[in-house]
């Protein structure tokens, strides 16, 4: 691995620590002073939105400044808005700052986020898809999001134990880390970006009959994980409120994902490298399976199962989606399609409170019922859909 990937596969894994301790913490802290189910979530979604609408165009200034140039900016918003996304929950606890100002600044600090982080994503994996050949496409696509999910695994059980020291520690110091990330991006990877381009002849949208089927797969996943992640944390609550240390059983949920996901990874894109087609299917219905479980688990530790089902069918879906993609676009386009696809990964946050959260207001388990329905859905497009069977690397 040169040093340019491993500094951009950290830079991931720090996007990841403070990625799964914001959902972690945020929602029962802000429950806590006095914020809503719903107006939390839509702290989330409209970062989401923000993330939607600059991802794509982060995507084409890749292809035209630069991978470097681009990753290290999205580093360095991300460092940003951590600081900015704690700083009012802090002053507001220590009554140094009125709670009517949370929302609206808890709002702007995951804006920060939404516009400038989005940047890393799409030009870390499109770098990916410059170095690499067709047949490692799969493998180097689920390395790269391991480095992130090593990332969302590590944030609870860091940022856990840090937050004995101070709340706003551990977005300090994940703050820190992408800082140290984006330099060490820039002295170790190699700057990258076609050199010539026919606008014309090469150009991609979203509307793309090469584009979005995988777009419509990814916004599918994307509200199914994006729901159950900002439930998780009201779920356990709700549910187990009888067990004690819910803080830890929450952050324990969140790994179990995160490690299962990985091991996911390994197992089916390395060890076994099944081809993508074969990927989506059995992720497809690894989650069906996990959420309707799910919905109806009455115990801690049959939901802790149920997780790790869902856990191994993300770990399948989301590199085998982005190789899919990727695969399917000429070499002057990877930075696009890669910026096409990360717009449509955060529309689960943006439908959450629209969709997810009403609906668990209602009932609980009828979140993860519909959830299950989805991934039905997910796995019927698949199979009916050609393009999921091109380009299958074996």
């Amino acid at each position: 691995m040169s040093k340019g990937a491993f500094w951009l596969k950290f830079g991931l894994f720090t996007v990841g620590l403070g990625q799964s301790f914001v959902f972690v913490l945020v929602p029962p802290l802000a429950r806590e002073l006095g914020l809503s189910e719903i107006q939390t979530s839509t702290i989330f979604a409209i970062s989401a939105v923000a993330w939607a609408m600059t991802s794509a165009g982060w995507g084409r200034a890749s292809d035209k400044y630069g991978r470097r140039n681009i990753a290290i900016l999205g580093l360095v918003g991300y460092a940003i808005s951590m600081v900015a996304l704690i700083t009012p929950l802090f002053l507001v606890e220590r009554n140094i700052l009125d709670v009517i100002y949370l929302f609206p600044l808890l709002i702007m600090g995951r804006l920060i986020n939404g516009i400038i982080g989005s940047a890393t994503r799409p030009a870390s994996f499109a770098y990916i898809a410059d170095t690499s050949t067709r047949e490692e496409r799969t493998l180097e696509f689920a390395r790269m999001e391991s480095s992130f999910l090593v990332g969302t695994v590590a944030g609870p059980l860091l940022g856990g134990a840090l937050f004995l020291i101070t709340k706003e520690t551990p977005f300090y110091l994940f703050s820190a880390l992408a800082l140290i990330a984006s330099v060490g991006i820039f002295f170790n990877l190699k700057q990258y970006a076609p050199k010539e381009r026919d606008i014309k002849v090469l150009k991609i949208s979203y509307k793309s009959n090469n584009v979005w089927p995988f777009l419509f797969l990814a916004a599918l996943t994307s509200l199914c994980q994006a729901s159950l992640l900002q439930s998780i944390g009201f779920f356990i609550t709700d549910t187990f409120s009888n067990l004690n240390d819910l803080p830890i059983l929450i952050s324990i949920s969140f790994a179990l994902i995160s490690i299962s996901a990985i091991v996911s990874q390994y197992l089916f894109t390395d060890l076994i490298a099944l081809n993508n087609y074969k990927l989506l299917i059995l992720g497809s219905f690894l989650m069906i399976v996990s959420y309707y479980a799910m919905a109806y688990a009455n115990t801690i530790a049959i939901y802790y199962l149920t997780l790790i089902f869902n856990g191994f069918g993300v770990g399948m879906i989301r590199p085998a989606t982005a190789s899919s993609l990727s695969l399917n676009q000429l070499s002057e386009n990877q930075g696009s399609a890669a910026g096409y696809l990360g717009s449509v990964m955060p529309i689960g946050h943006m439908m959450v409170p629209l969709i997810a959260m009403p609906i668990y207001t209602i009932q609980p388990n009828y979140l993860y019922v519909f959830s299950s329905g989805l991934c039905i859905l997910i796995i019927f497009f698949i199979i009916v859909h050609p393009i999921f069977k091109e380009n299958l690397i074996d």
